[in-house]
């Protein structure tokens, strides 16, 4: 959600989709929607541009994997 708020501009969310992968009219679909930024955050779109790898290469571990290394030790 924070990724999505600080895009701010219809352009730039635009912009970032098609670099991210998804096609132009998909990108351009949903960088112009007016669904609050929770409900944005949880649709298919993002989770297909925002995907685990994109969180791994900013240098974010997943807290999940985390979990299973812990729980099965």
């Amino acid at each position: 959600m924070i990724r999505w708020k600080e895009w701010k501009k219809v352009q730039t969310k635009y912009k970032n989709l098609i670099r991210l992968g998804i096609k132009r009219g998909k990108a351009w679909e949903w960088a112009n929607t007016r669904k609050a930024y929770w409900r944005i955050a949880k649709s298919p779109i993002l989770h297909k541009a925002l995907g685990e790898q994109y969180w791994i290469h900013q240098g974010l571990k997943s807290l999940f994997n985390r979990y299973q290394t812990m729980r099965w030790t």
